[in-house]
């Protein structure tokens, strides 16, 4: 497997933030009066939040709801993290280091926009110097399962060939977006909230306990 670009998800495949992320979702939309449950929530794992916002409270609302209700999730999130702060996982800052140290690029995608996405980025020590490109979904034109933002971090590693792509993440939607994108390896991890029997229904090439082992798994292939 000849690998030149590694797309990673965060929340739950690099980053631990504890599910916070879905719990304070589900609690902005239901103060706005929508009826969910978790269940209703973990459909939109790993999706943009303005998207999954919409479809949560129903679909037909206005824009400026929809920038209501994230505004009041972002609120969430933050009291969250500050109770909590988010931590990486053991071992993947060190995948990180050594996959660049071998010239393969690392590049983050979320479904967080990028007023979320940079202090949490700030608050784990990946500042400059430690990503090669991070890919927030309001910066493409579709979040997941779209391929949008594997393709925005092809563009801004100038990688051109999706076939040297491994694209890995915590939940179905990452899979569908690395499986949409053709990427060369798909890749699930088991450090969300998703367990290996529902990503293994899913279009993938393999499944790993953590992305800590991404390294290990380009070296084997």
């Amino acid at each position: 497997m000849t690998i030149e670009l590694v797309a990673l998800d965060i929340a739950g495949t690099t980053v631990q933030e504890h599910g916070a992320v879905y719990e304070t979702l589900e609690a902005a939309v239901t103060a706005a009066g929508a009826r969910v449950s978790a269940a209703d929530v973990a459909q939109w794992m790993g999706a943009d939040k303005h998207e999954a916002i919409r479809a949560l409270l129903g679909g037909q609302v206005s824009d400026e709801e929809v920038a209501r209700v994230h505004d009041d999730f972002r609120r969430r999130l933050d009291e969250a993290y500050g109770a909590r702060p988010p931590q990486p996982f053991p071992g993947v800052p060190e995948a990180l280091a050594a996959l660049r140290t071998r010239g393969i690029r690392v590049a983050l995608t979320t479904g967080f926009d990028r007023s979320i996405t940079q202090p949490l980025l700030d608050g784990v020590g990946w500042g400059n110097g430690v990503l090669d490109a991070v890919v927030c979904a309001d910066e493409v034109p579709r979040g997941r399962p779209a391929p949008y933002m594997i393709f925005r971090a092809m563009e801004l590693t100038g990688v051109r060939d999706v076939g040297r792509v491994l694209t890995a993440g915590d939940t179905v939607l990452d899979l569908q977006a690395g499986a949409n994108a053709g990427a060369g390896a798909v890749v699930g991890v088991l450090t969300g909230k998703v367990d290996a029997a529902t990503l293994g229904r899913v279009r993938h090439t393999h499944l790993l306990a953590s992305a800590a082992e991404v390294p290990a798994l380009i070296d084997a292939a």
